[in-house]
């Protein structure tokens, strides 16, 4: 038996739901997929889903908060940041940053709920809050607190660190957003790559102290 059909078959009635919903809702949108056609993939009676779900909005709301509990831990903690800071140069530091989005992404469940973000995000307000806040806001904040702790160690330039944030990160954004459209197809990234290279080595010409 495969590794992965050994997986699966550990998986308890409520974790097949959450799975094969995933799955279908990445594929077709919410709106495209039906309560029957979660229970005939998982092999239950469409009664049985509801020992565990509410509907399916919460089967949603559930992949959602599970996306947005883990996006959060692809961020050192604040309090790490000084000790990492001082040890590291600031390229080591934004190529970690990026070799770690790059494995987070890595996992094709991941790769499932940013595209039930994207898909998702003008229908459901839980899918638009965690873009502005999660993915957008709280990474803009992190990185201003970033900016201004290489500033105090004169690593870098003394510009607003909010700004340098907004400068360095809405193109990763975009840049990230065409890499996993990309994955999806199964298409080649190595170019859309070398450009998420080349904007961090454009950033650290300009920011950098010679």
């Amino acid at each position: 038996m495969r590794c992965k059909e050994a997986i699966v078959m550990t998986l308890n009635t409520k974790e097949k739901i959450f799975y094969t919903a995933l799955d279908l809702f990445s594929k077709k949108g919410f709106s495209g997929v039906s309560i029957r056609e979660i229970t005939r993939e998982v092999g239950i009676k469409e009664s049985s889903l509801y020992n565990h779900f509410a509907n399916k909005d919460e089967i949603l709301e559930s992949i959602l908060t599970y996306f947005r509990s883990d996006f959060s831990k692809t961020l050192p903690p604040i309090e790490m940041l000084d000790a990492i800071l001082q040890k590291s140069t600031v390229e080591e530091f934004l190529k970690a940053g990026h070799r770690n989005f790059k494995q987070f992404m890595e996992d094709e469940n991941r790769v499932k709920m940013w595209r039930i973000l994207q898909i998702e995000q003008f229908r459901s307000p839980l899918a638009r809050e965690v873009i502005l806040e999660d993915l957008f806001k709280t990474t803009i904040h992190f990185l201003e607190i970033v900016f201004q702790k290489l500033i105090d160690l004169n690593k870098i330039r003394p510009y607003n660190p909010k700004t340098l944030a907004i400068e360095y990160q809405y193109p990763v954004f975009s840049l990230l957003t065409e890499y996993t459209i990309l994955k999806f197809d199964g298409k080649d990234t190595s170019e859309v790559e070398t450009r998420l290279d080349n904007h961090i080595d454009f950033f650290l010409e300009i920011v950098t102290i010679k």
